[in-house]
């Protein structure tokens, strides 16, 4: 049997019937048209979603605002408790939001918060002790976040104006004028923005809820 020789003629000829290394294939990528539609499309789903971003943002300052506080009460509580001795829960502003120094004074709008034995006012700055006044046990700066939110602090009558709580050995509120309830809200008060609210009951129990709840069987109510 002969052996059968390559033809390179033949070979060329078959590569370009059947689309082989010399036929073009197209070029890829987008037309200026293609360009112009993804871009429109792109706009206005960022048009939709960034004021709802915006608000989810807002909210979860405001949440987290909230939930710090509601720590520093249940904080100053356990601590009256563990040393049966009674200790407060102190709203501060700071000449520095982001920064808890001696410049601190009791506040019904802050957002910053002093755990202490005795009255934390122009004495926030220094370290924690047992011993050196005004006994200091745990302080909070709110910082930047905390700017674009409004603290309410009110005594039980909902109208007065409080800044501090003390509980005594039994885990409960101690003396007149306390604290009672307080409302953190957005600055932007539109139906976007949920504000948020921690109450004091007279027997000590701390709770968060939302204040635009109405339905009295629903738990977020306050």
């Amino acid at each position: 049997m002969d052996k059968m020789t390559p033809n390179p003629a033949a070979n060329q000829a078959a590569h370009r019937g059947t689309g082989g290394p010399c036929a073009r294939t197209p070029a890829a990528g987008f037309t200026l048209v293609e360009l112009a539609i993804t871009l429109a499309v792109f706009g206005v789903l960022m048009a939709v979603i960034a004021p709802s971003a915006g608000a989810w943002m807002a909210n979860m300052q405001v949440r987290a605002t909230a939930e710090s506080i509601q720590s520093g009460l249940h904080k100053a509580r356990m601590e009256a408790v563990r040393r049966n001795q009674p200790v407060r829960f102190s709203l501060v502003s700071t000449a520095n939001s982001s920064v808890m120094d001696n410049s601190c004074a009791l506040s019904a709008t802050a957002a910053s918060w002093v755990v202490s034995v005795n009255d934390p006012s122009t004495k926030c700055g220094g370290a924690l002790s047992d011993t050196t006044d005004p006994m200091l046990v745990e302080t909070y700066a709110a910082g930047v976040y905390a700017r674009r939110v409004t603290v309410a602090a009110r005594q039980a009558d909902g109208v007065t104006a409080a800044s501090s709580v003390v509980f005594d050995g039994f885990g409960r509120i101690s003396g007149g004028a306390a604290l009672a309830m307080i409302t953190i809200n957005n600055f932007d008060t539109s139906d976007d923005f949920r504000p948020l609210r921690v109450v004091i009951a007279d027997g000590g129990g701390i709770r968060l809820c939302d204040p635009r709840v109405t339905e009295a069987t629903d738990p977020r109510a306050c």
